[in-house]
């Protein structure tokens, strides 16, 4: 005999996790601050540093109309590197497959709290869930380690000459946009972990005799009141 509501403590923290962890990737897909550039040419680029993420590159100018200049960086622009343009759909997909894991985590956890009806498929929900959130980290893992191997290399994109950046810079450093990322894919995984490593309590909680926590009973000898059906004992076999 068991308690079902109180085996998921562990998945809830996961769900959180992976809310959290959803939207720092959302924050590092839309950051420009991928790779850092550093240029010694400063008669356009005023500030000697240049910003280059997934959609576009920034820097700060004065001798341009805007202070800040940016221009966009698409998936079919052909001087796009192959980090970048795989990192602008996987970016993408890891954000769905995050948005489709707390979804699915959310439905399992009121599966368990809140529902009961189809029980017997609380584990299953559960290792879609992080079977989910695991697909999620991975596929934001895979662009932030090939861009920061190329940031590492120093590696060159060859801008067209209205972006008024060169073709490789004197330096370079991987940008807070990278950080960001790797520390939301691994919470990612570990909310991925979390409910994939599910299992049910090996028995329920035993009577403590606290008043508090008895019912009374009716004349017939029925409980006045009935708890969550969540918190119902249940038998697994």
């Amino acid at each position: 005999m068991m308690y079902l509501a109180h085996t998921a403590h562990w998945q809830l923290l996961g769900l959180v996790t992976g809310v959290l962890a959803w939207i720092l990737i959302m924050a590092a897909t839309g950051l420009n601050e991928w790779r850092l550039w550093f240029v010694d040419d400063v008669t356009v680029v005023t500030s000697g540093v240049a910003w280059v993420g997934i959609w576009r590159a920034c820097f700060y100018s004065h001798a341009l109309s805007g202070i800040e200049n940016c221009r966009g960086i698409g998936l079919s622009d052909p001087f796009a590197p192959a980090e970048i343009a795989a990192a602008q759909v996987l970016m993408v997909l890891a954000l769905l497959c995050g948005l489709l894991g707390n979804v699915g985590a959310a439905a399992a956890l009121r599966m368990v709290y809140f529902s009961a009806l189809d029980r017997g498929n609380v584990r299953l929900a559960f290792a879609a869930a992080g079977a989910t959130y695991l697909t999620a980290g991975s596929l934001c893992l895979v662009p932030l380690g090939w861009n920061m191997s190329v940031v590492l290399n120093n590696g060159s994109i060859d801008f067209p000459p209205e972006f008024h950046l060169p073709d490789a810079p004197v330096r370079q450093q991987v940008g807070s946009a990278i950080g960001i990322g790797v520390f939301a894919s691994a919470l990612m995984l570990v909310s991925g972990m979390l409910f994939l490593g599910y299992r049910y309590a090996p028995e329920a909680p035993r009577d403590t005799g606290d008043p508090r926590t008895q019912t009374a009973l009716a004349p017939n000898g029925d409980h006045q009141g009935r708890d969550n059906p969540a918190f119902h004992s249940e038998e697994v076999s």
